[in-house]
């Protein structure tokens, strides 16, 4: 199974050169959790096991504040996770 890598940019419309923030080992966290539902139940119970597992034989790259966010965030289902994740990050 190959692995989807959504990325998002968003560029002001002033400066549109320049990207923010590179979030890029977050997506594809929330990438194989939308595809894989193995990995999404891990993350949700575990996941640190699962960002520690990573996925398909490749390992996430996120920053020691991505890291602790998600390790801390407990959640039902993945929108909430989401949620909850944006709402720490834009925190920061």
């Amino acid at each position: 199974m190959a692995l989807l890598n959504l990325e998002v940019r968003v560029y002001p419309s002033h400066d549109y050169q320049r990207p923010t923030m590179d979030r890029s080992g977050l997506h594809r966290v929330f990438t194989a959790a939308i595809v894989n539902s193995q990995f999404r139940e891990k993350l949700l119970r575990e996941p640190e096991m699962a960002l520690a597992g990573g996925y398909l034989g490749q390992t996430f790259s996120l920053t020691d504040q991505e890291l602790a966010i998600i390790s801390n965030v407990r959640a039902s289902n993945l929108t909430d996770f989401a949620q909850k994740v944006n709402q720490a990050l834009k925190a920061l």
